[in-house]
């Protein structure tokens, strides 16, 4: 069996490599791989120094969190049966465990001994055929097709927009304008579920290249180029997700009353920024703005996501497809061309 095995934070030790066929437990799936979406945190695995952490014992991790396949073997009983379009959900609980993983939540782990296929601990989904237990497999509507390959990335919106309805439950009013800042893969799926809200969306990007602002106008929402400073709309509810801090900063100062900005994005530290601390402190206090973060995704949100997919526009969705490639090549798939929006690697090529 082939799968894509790295050191992590080695470039040059990226390989397809031979390994032996998984066997499934009582309680597991027996999975074809069919397709492994590519994102930045994959880049970070490869390139980075101190992210990425292979299984106790061992140099090579076999990487991958965004995952789709085909079940081979299910266990009797079980929800699943050959032939079922699925899923592997990322993070496992903690063997302690802190009382969120201990309820189902280790998206909000509290002691960091969680653990994550493809990422922390645990070898990932980039392998011919993969094993998951049946309780971290999501189940999805055969019509999405490849598409169900984004269902992962899509969780972690999920997750964002429902954390963000629980903040704005604390008033009675409700968001109608909301900013997504940063046109890839999970800001298109922000503005995807921002619409499906029957939100007024507007996404930002630096850029306008590829299909991006084609794929925004398509979902009703508007397309913006250029810096927050050239932007005339008032957010209610903000999705960032470049990580780059000023932008996280300028938000705080030109969102509405009431408003929530949820950040997404990463970024390598580069240069120091300044910042008027203090002003903005002040205007997110007489604001009553709420300036929160959002990694990973539960079940439950998993669950929503394979729902938003179901109902969004099937051929929106392969459109956020760009290129396919097949093992051999992750490397290349870590950089991105000038057209593209996601990448994914066929496992069966």
């Amino acid at each position: 069996m082939k799968a894509i095995t790295v050191i992590p934070g080695r470039p040059g030790q990226v390989r397809v490599s031979d390994l032996d066929e998984p066997a499934p437990g009582p309680d597991d799936l027996l999975v074809e791989g069919r397709l492994l979406g590519i994102c930045g945190t994959d880049t970070d695995i490869v390139e980075g120094d101190d992210y990425g952490w292979p299984p106790p014992g061992r140099e090579r991790l076999v990487i991958g969190h965004e995952s789709l396949g085909t079940v081979i073997q299910a266990p009797p009983g079980t929800r699943f049966a050959p032939g079922d379009l699925v899923a592997g959900m990322v993070r496992r609980p903690d063997p302690v465990p802190c009382e969120p993983c201990g309820h189902g939540e280790p998206d909000f782990c509290r002691n960091g001994l969680y653990t994550e296929r493809g990422i922390k601990e645990l070898d990932g989904y980039g392998s011919q055929r993969w094993v998951v237990d049946t309780q971290y497999a999501i189940k999805l509507d055969p019509g999405l097709g490849d598409c169900g390959v984004l269902l992962e990335p899509a969780s972690v919106l999920a997750k964002a927009w429902e954390q963000s309805e629980r903040i704005f439950s604390r008033a009675t009013w409700r968001p109608r304008i909301a900013l997504v800042t940063g046109a890839g893969p999970i800001g298109l799926l922000a503005a995807l579920m921002g619409v499906q809200r029957g939100l007024e969306v507007h996404v930002l990007d630096l850029h306008d290249q590829g299909p991006r602002r084609r794929l925004v106008t398509d979902l009703g929402a508007t397309f913006h180029v250029g810096e927050l400073g050239d932007l005339d709309v008032v957010p209610d509810v903000v999705m960032e997700c470049t990580g780059h801090g000023p932008l996280v900063f300028g938000l705080a100062e030109r969102v509405a009353p009431d408003s929530v900005i949820c950040l997404l994005g990463i970024m390598p530290a580069t240069h120091p920024a300044e910042a008027r601390l203090d002003e903005i402190n002040k205007q997110m206090v007489l604001k009553n703005t709420v300036l929160f973060g959002s990694v990973n995704a539960s079940r439950r949100n998993f669950e929503q996501a394979a729902d938003a997919l179901t109902k969004a526009d099937l051929g929106w969705l392969q459109r956020m497809i760009t290129r396919r490639i097949p093992m051999s090549d992750f490397v290349d798939g870590l950089h991105k061309h000038p057209d593209d929006v996601k990448v994914v690697v066929d496992l069966q090529v």
